[in-house]
């Protein structure tokens, strides 16, 4: 099985801002863009999985404008971003660096924000992961975030436990690229 990770699009949020689990949209023309530059890479008939925040939706939308062979796509928020509770869209260059210290000291179990750990995400993306084995021999297509796909590589190359910060995968496509892995 091949896993095809597409990333949504650049948001509509000035730069540096921690939108993770924020519902904020995409920019509709590179969406378009990215869309029609990944549309040629899946087979016919590939199956679609898209979170449930706005800017991959956008996505998806125009993924199937392009490639309407690959029909309605399955929503699963397990492929939504990290929630970065009273965080969310603040400046990074403006939380505390005592905040930061924190959540590197138990980078798995420490909420950042106090809605989410790093461990957390990874438990409902490995979820969302074994959902697809059982079931798929062929490409599957997740239109998703960064941090997901930080989690699918690190889940396919260490498992689900993290320990720490140096264990995160550092890569990630940039908005509107994407990366796949061979199972």
């Amino acid at each position: 099985m091949k896993l095809w990770l597409l990333r949504h699009a650049r948001v509509l949020l000035p730069a540096g801002l921690c939108y993770g689990s924020s519902d904020v949209p995409a920019d509709t023309a590179l969406t378009r863009e990215a869309a029609q530059a990944f549309a040629p890479l899946p087979p016919p008939g590939t199956p679609v999985w898209v979170s449930g925040l706005l800017r991959a939706q956008q996505m998806v939308s125009a993924l199937q404008a392009a490639r309407p062979d690959l029909g309605a796509a399955r929503m699963d928020t397990r492929l939504n971003e990290m929630d970065f509770g009273h965080w969310e869209l603040q400046r990074w260059d403006a939380m505390p660096l005592s905040a930061f210290d924190d959540w590197m000291a138990d980078f798995a179990h420490h909420r950042f924000g106090g809605a989410e750990s790093t461990q957390m995400l990874l438990h409902r993306v490995a979820a969302a992961l074994a959902d697809l084995r059982p079931a798929q021999t062929a490409d599957v297509v997740w239109v998703t975030h960064a941090g997901v796909i930080r989690a699918v590589q690190h889940i396919v190359a260490s498992g689900v436990q993290i320990k720490n910060a140096a264990e995160w995968p550092k890569d990630a496509p940039e908005p509107g690229g994407w990366t796949s892995l061979s199972f």
